[in-house]
C-alpha cells in the first residue's frame, strides 16, 4: 500500500509554502525501535 505526503510551512500569518510536492512514499515494513529522542539543539535547551 502506497501513500502520500506533501511538506510544507505555515508562517505566522497563515500563510503556506510548499517545501516539497505531493510525492508517492511506500512505508518500511519494520521500524528499529528507540529508547529516546536525539537531543533539542535549540538555544533554550543548548548548555552553554
Amino acid at each position: 500500500m502506497a501513500m502520500t505526503i506533501k511538506v510544507y510551512e505555515v508562517d505566522r500569518y497563515g500563510r503556506t509554502r510548499v517545501i516539497r510536492p505531493e510525492a508517492e512514499v511506500t512505508p518500511l515494513k519494520t521500524v528499529e525501535p528507540r529508547t529516546s529522542f536525539p537531543a533539542c539543539e535549540c538555544g533554550r535547551c543548548k548548555k552553554p
